[in-house]
């Protein structure tokens, strides 16, 4: 019975996703709604954005479905878990739409986020009675807030947003399956086939970009879903591991800034990612080590989270490395690229 409504829920993600940019991608070129290529961008003309206006529509849409869905798990909260998280994501998605069409200044948008953030975590506390410590809405504040812009600042080449969605939703869905959330399956089907829909609108030959409205949705949604499944109990591992790459090029790239003097909060090219390009890799290559980074390491946190103690040990160290490797990874492949082009030449 179970099977068949995640089956539902993916299903309406990913059609909606997939046709809704046939009707709206016009409608943005004609209304002008353009990503001016700046500091911070990876490509070099202006090129349409807000596309994540149709992802959007597809993921609410598909979580508002799975309310009505049969719930299964700890407790009885599944179906309002999943009315906060739609709530969210609407208002996420209407803070980066308003970004996209008018701009807001950094005081506004900081503000706007942290109060759909800290709403949604006093939603949950209220839905749980065991929740209900003041201490929890300032911490959901500042999670959600953070990552809403962790998933901005990531957003500068094509594909990754995309990828980071379907990865991040798929490992949520299975740690819901794994703990018995089915809210949680529901949610991370949502987020992996919603993102999965606009991968090829993004990496086609008429590319277009997510804008602020698709980022803002995304990292709001990972993180709203995050915060109800360790409210919920799931193990911190199957929570944190998917996102750890993400947290970390962002974390590093703002205090390198930081200590070398920098305005973090100017447009730049220095995350990880974007060196990759820089060296030489194709939006798709960096890409795929965001992801192959971001799979490893959800992996070993799978690892942990089901193992023994030693199991948990080799899983964190092992960890540790691959995210190691991906920080070092620009400086490695251009050595290898360099290497290349001498035995080529």
């Amino acid at each position: 019975m179970e099977l068949a409504a995640f089956i539902t829920v993916g299903a309406i993600a990913l059609i909606l996703a997939l046709l809704l940019p046939v009707v709206v991608r016009p409608l943005l070129a004609r209304a002008g709604v353009l990503d001016v290529p700046n500091a911070r961008s990876s490509h070099q003309i202006p090129t349409i954005r807000g596309m994540g206006i149709t992802t959007a529509v597809a993921l609410p849409a598909a979580v508002l479905v799975a309310i009505f869905l049969p719930q299964s798990g700890p407790g009885n909260q599944g179906a309002l878990i999943l009315v906060v998280i739609v709530a969210l994501m609407l208002a996420a998605a209407t803070i980066g739409w308003i970004e996209d069409i008018r701009g807001l200044s950094v005081k506004v948008r900081a503000s706007l986020q942290l109060l759909v953030g800290g709403a949604a975590t006093a939603a949950v506390a209220i839905i749980d009675p065991g929740q209900q410590q003041l201490w929890l809405i300032p911490a959901g504040a500042i999670a959600v807030a953070a990552y809403i812009n962790v998933a901005n600042f990531m957003d500068g080449i094509n594909g990754i947003s995309g990828m980071h969605g379907l990865l991040v939703g798929g490992l949520y869905a299975y740690a819901g399956y794994a703990t018995g959330h089915s809210w949680l399956v529901y949610v991370g089907i949502a987020i992996a086939m919603a993102f999965a829909g606009f991968l090829p609108w993004n990496l086609g030959r008429n590319n277009v970009f997510l804008g602020d409205v698709g980022s803002y949705l995304l990292g709001a949604s990972i993180a709203v879903t995050a915060m109800c499944a360790f409210l919920s109990g799931v193990p911190v591992e199957y929570i944190f591991s998917p996102v750890l790459i993400y947290l970390t090029d962002t974390f590093v790239t703002f205090l390198r800034r930081l200590l070398a003097g920098e305005r973090w909060y100017v447009a730049h090219r220095e995350h990880v990612y974007q060196r990759l390009t820089i060296v030489g890799l194709s939006h798709g290559a960096a890409t795929a080590v965001v992801s192959l980074a971001t799979l490893l390491v959800s992996l070993l946190g799978i690892a942990a989270a089901r193992g023994g103690e030693m199991v948990q040990l080799i899983a964190t160290a092992a960890g540790f490395l691959i995210v190691l490797a991906y920080l070092r990874s620009p400086t490695l492949f251009q050595r290898y690229l360099g290497r290349r082009a001498k035995r080529s030449s």
